[in-house]
């Protein structure tokens, strides 16, 4: 499976990014009349945008796109660029005075890598949206995942790099259910298959040190200087018909997606978001969407680290010659 989210029809993905500053910013773009969207936020220390308005309850029934973001909270005013390009193309939801863009957004904190004072803001919303397009995706250190880390219970000096992955599965019938997440984890990221950890917390000797024996012999408050400072960001998307209900179904479901490949996850210093998108009219059980987005999810979080790069110090995989590279999977 070689996929992106882009094999989702209607979707485009473009990223901003500043390797300098170690920050960036990721847009996903719906098809012009919207889709229909869910959230699910499982993170304890989370930064949000109009995500209340996916509550199954509330009115809004479309989003026009999803912004992902480096910048911590300062990064939430990517969403206004992503806002003006998509006024611009006279996108939005009809008051009948103007069409408003709705634009959920969520952040994760890089403040600790290159410069904390360069944050993505309404220009870089903007540029990410000029820049989307139906290609591929690209991975690894770029856009939202520009200065994403991992790994960060012994301390950012033994963290490694995170980044942007993204996998899509053809389930037959022109059901297409695609993945895409950025990966800012205070935890390790393992091989679901194995259980052996591909990225994560390394000891001074070079070797991993594994984040749940860090987190099992000290307690709780020797890591408050990590609290809000992690974070992993995902949108999972199928060309179905589902309901708003339904769509959160999927966002839940995609949850164990994180799960699977990041150790521990949804703690107290992280603030994990998924997204979920319908995009289309074919008709599928949503518990069939979230299972398989799910697996995508996990897939997408090992593609991120395995095209990570070395930035500002922080090593990647590739740069510890622990795997082979981004296609090894």
């Amino acid at each position: 499976m070689n996929g992106t989210l882009t094999d989702i029809p209607g979707l485009h993905v473009g990223h901003w990014t500043d390797r300098a500053a170690a920050t960036g910013c990721t847009v996903i773009l719906c098809p012009a009349e919207g889709a229909v969207a869910g959230v699910d936020v499982r993170g304890f220390a989370p930064g949000t945008r109009e995500t209340a308005l996916l509550d199954p309850t509330c009115m809004v029934q479309q989003v026009h796109a999803i912004l992902l973001s480096g910048g911590s909270a300062f990064g939430l005013a990517a969403a206004d660029g992503a806002m003006r390009w998509l006024e611009e193309q006279n996108r939005g939801f009809e008051t009948g005075v103007a069409k408003v863009p709705i634009v959920p957004a969520a952040i994760l904190f890089d403040l600790a890598v290159g410069r904390a004072d360069v944050r993505p803001d309404a220009a870089a919303g903007y540029a990410a949206c000029l820049a989307a397009s139906a290609d591929p995706v690209a991975q690894g250190s770029v856009g939202a995942g520009t200065g994403a880390t991992l790994g960060k219970l012994n301390g950012i000096q033994f963290a490694m790099k995170g980044g942007v992955g993204s996998a899509s599965r053809h389930l037959g019938s022109g059901l297409v259910v695609a993945a895409l997440v950025a990966v800012n984890a205070v935890g390790d990221v393992i091989d679901p298959a194995s259980g052996q950890i591909l990225a994560g917390a390394r000891r001074a000797d070079g070797g991993f040190a594994d984040s749940m024996t860090i987190l099992a012999g000290r307690l709780e408050q020797n890591f408050r200087d990590l609290a809000g400072r992690n974070t992993t960001l995902a949108v999972v998307a199928a060309n179905a018909k589902l309901s708003k209900a339904e769509a959160t179904v999927v966002a839940r479901m995609a949850h164990d997606g994180l799960a699977r490949a990041i150790r521990p996850i949804h703690t107290s210093f992280d603030g994990d978001t998924v997204f979920a998108l319908a995009t289309g009219e074919i008709p599928a059980p949503p518990s069939l969407i979230g299972a398989v987005a799910a697996d995508l999810l996990a897939e997408a979080v090992i593609r991120a680290v395995r095209a990570a790069e070395g930035l500002h110090g922080i090593p990647s995989i590739t740069d510890l010659n622990t795997e082979r590279g981004p296609d090894s999977m």
